[in-house]
């Protein structure tokens, strides 16, 4: 027998979805079976804590499993339901009646579909099988699965082959674009059904490892770009970095550190076949190894040229 959901996560039946996420990525993530290579139990307790996490996590599932509808496992449980002995000798009207020990075909049909959770009935009683299947069907559960991608496949699309907790591997595509913790649904890739029941789905969460050099902010990429004090000063084209490749770009004269430059379109995809843009952060760098004829030329610059770059730091920093 499945172990109780809210036991599996270390939560109490009064938790709000924000606490069952937490709970879930922190021991989903000690308990990874990449961490833990060979070890059969590590690998059942994964697929364990998904399972909790995939009911706990919708709302309806969650709601249904404390009503006592369904299992941990997500499968339907046989309703108490009244027997036909119960009507025996009811008033006229009810489903039984005194006149008779035993039902009708049709009301048999119905008693039976109620037992077992079926209860899409086909038009005019002549049978019961819908989309879960027949009577005494149940739907597949679903499975859970975390995958790391890094920055670039989330940004530009990839494909790639994730071991599910059953086992089996499924071949998915990651949408370019893709957000972290992102969760992806694969339709009737999870458990199958019992007896004809709709097969489960397959929920895949992505996780974006961080970027040296490029960050997101919604649709937007954020990079800081070192420039030379030659390019500072005297401006010109320089290469950028961006998630589909360099391309260059044009440095005003007189440029200076934190000077915010744009690349439209060049950031992340969004609906509509659009893109976000690129914000380039300039940060002026000095060379290593000032020379003496570069020492010479800044000081004989400087004594015709004297400014305070911190005036209106300090006049803030007093008002």
């Amino acid at each position: 027998m499945a172990r109780d959901p809210y036991q599996i996560l270390g939560i109490p039946k009064t938790a709000s979805q924000e606490d069952i996420q937490k709970a879930y990525r922190k021991i989903a993530k000690k308990a990874h079976p990449d961490l833990h290579p060979g070890d059969k139990a590590a690998e059942d307790r994964f697929k364990e804590i998904n399972v909790a996490n995939d009911l706990l996590s919708d709302p309806a599932r969650r709601k249904r499993f404390d009503a006592g509808e369904i299992d941990a496992t997500g499968t339907e449980k046989p309703q108490n339901r009244r027997f036909y002995r119960d009507y025996a000798g009811g008033k006229a009207g009810a489903r039984y009646d005194g006149r008779s020990d035993f039902a009708g075909a049709e009301d048999m049909e119905d008693l039976f579909g109620d037992i077992f959770g079926n209860r899409a009935r086909r038009p005019g009683g002549a049978g019961a099988r819908g989309r879960a299947g027949g009577a005494g069907s149940a739907r597949g559960g679903d499975l859970s699965y975390s995958l790391e991608v890094s920055f670039l496949d989330a940004a530009n699309g990839a494909n790639r082959t994730v071991r599910m907790p059953d086992g089996r591997s499924l071949q998915i595509r990651v949408p370019a674009g893709v957000r972290d913790r992102q969760m992806l649904r694969l339709k009737g890739q999870g458990d199958p059904g019992y007896n004809g029941g709709e097969t489960g789905d397959a929920f895949v969460e992505i996780h974006v490892r961080p970027h040296a050099v490029f960050e997101r902010k919604d649709s937007d990429i954020h990079i800081v770009l070192p420039i030379s004090l030659g390019e500072a000063i005297l401006g010109g084209r320089v290469q950028v970095p961006t998630v589909e490749g360099a391309v260059a770009m044009g440095v005003p004269k007189g440029a200076n550190t934190g000077t915010v430059l744009r690349l439209k379109g060049k950031g992340l995809p969004v609906a509509g076949g659009e893109r976000g843009d690129q914000y380039v952060r300039l940060q002026v760098v000095l060379p290593k190894t000032v020379d003496a004829k570069l020492a010479a030329f800044i000081a004989g610059w400087a004594d015709d040229n004297a400014y305070d770059p911190r005036a209106d730091l300090m006049k803030g920093a007093e008002e």
